[in-house]
């Protein structure tokens, strides 16, 4: 059993969790929408563990989002209703969503597409249930969804709400936040895309299509919501459970809200080319954000002279930023601190966190994985 020990004496790689910082950030999200009234409805995808959806639920195990089937089973087994599948519906997966909708309280899926929305009514579903369909638009986000816009968002809409099925919401990724500098930024992403789902859901009211959920969400936006959000009905962020180098960046969060750490050891000295090697590759980081950071992959905490300049598998070469590398600071076997730069896919590489206070691990918690 790891708990007891101090993460110092934990094998590395090792992704470990704070959990006072992690507990504070849930917090605060909770308590600023409450303030604003509006529901969070948060997405597992950071984390994808049954521990950290509690602490974002605050305990209810109800109202919220993933992204993979994998992590709809795996949340609803562990007793949380009222799932959000924000993803376009995949063809091949319709049979699964019904299942689930069958099975659970609440199952929603979501849609951008008049083809995805025949799929649905060509498998109705049973034991009393109707599909609970939400729509998806884009809001200058340009990833998925219909343009908010295009005539085509308002005809969808009103195909879904004449049944038999609901339109449970209207759901906008304001992920154009992640292009931001700074919290003034952040929050004309999130006045922007507020505006632009209300004047949809404007739209809505005059057609007389009944939708009773206008959604936004992204960390950032959400980390430093305008007051127009409070019109809205749910808002649907992910990454602050943790947050991330990123997110320190663009202006969500300071160093002091990252929750997370990446514990590698030094295993090589190369004095001829002014490097040392550590036992953390991208299948214990992931390959974001080199030429974002000074840095390199990662924050060396502690040590802002360090980049880590380059990984392979299994391994991670690191060097000074400017000078010579004093290798006798960092002796064989000896400990440094990644803070990584994207908090979600550093964890998807890990099969466990350690979950810690003040260094000592309280708790191991196993996130799902796969689609």
């Amino acid at each position: 059993m790891l708990a007891g020990r101090r993460v110092e004496d934990l094998p590395t790689p090792a992704f470990t969790v704070d959990l006072d910082v992690v507990k504070r950030n849930t917090q605060e999200m909770a308590e600023r929408f409450r303030a604003l009234g509006v529901n969070l409805r948060p997405h597992m995808k950071t984390h994808k563990s049954l521990e950290g959806g509690d602490l974002m639920t605050g305990g209810t195990r109800r109202r919220i989002v993933i992204s993979t089937l994998a992590e709809a089973r795996f949340f609803a087994d562990g007793g949380f209703d009222d799932i959000l599948y924000a993803y376009p519906l995949p063809f091949d997966k319709v049979e699964e969503c019904a299942t689930l909708a069958e099975r659970l309280e609440s199952f929603h899926v979501l849609v951008d597409s008049a083809e995805a929305l025949a799929l649905l009514k060509g498998r109705p579903l049973h034991r009393g249930k109707r599909w609970k369909v939400w729509l998806k638009i884009d809001c200058e986000n340009k990833r998925a969804g219909v343009r908010h816009t295009d005539p085509a968002a308002l005809e969808l809409a009103q195909a879904i709400a004449a049944g038999p099925m609901e339109l449970a919401g209207v759901y906008a990724h304001c992920g154009n936040s992640y292009h931001c500098q700074g919290v003034p930024e952040i929050q004309s992403v999130a006045q922007t895309t507020t505006e632009m789902v209300l004047q949809f859901m404007e739209k809505l009211r005059e057609e007389g299509i009944p939708c009773p959920v206008a959604s936004i969400g992204s960390t950032p936006s959400c980390s430093r919501p305008v007051p127009e959000m409070a019109k809205l009905q749910e808002v649907h962020p992910g990454n602050y459970i943790f947050y991330d180098v990123q997110q320190m960046t663009i202006g969500s969060c300071q160093l002091t809200d990252i929750a997370v750490r990446v514990l590698t050891r030094v295993i090589g000295h190369y004095p001829h080319r002014n490097q040392m090697l550590v036992d953390c590759g991208w299948t214990g980081l992931s390959l974001h954000s080199l030429g974002q950071l000074p840095t390199g992959y990662a924050l060396v905490e502690g040590h802002p002279n360090l980049k880590l300049v380059g990984m392979s598998q299994e391994h991670g070469r690191v060097e000074a930023v400017t000078g010579k590398l004093d290798l006798a600071q960092f002796p064989l076997g000896s400990l440094l601190s990644l803070i990584p730069y994207h908090a979600c896919a550093t964890a998807a590489m890990h099969p466990v966190y350690y979950v810690h206070i003040k260094g000592q691990v309280v708790a191991t918690w196993k996130p799902v994985k796969g689609w």
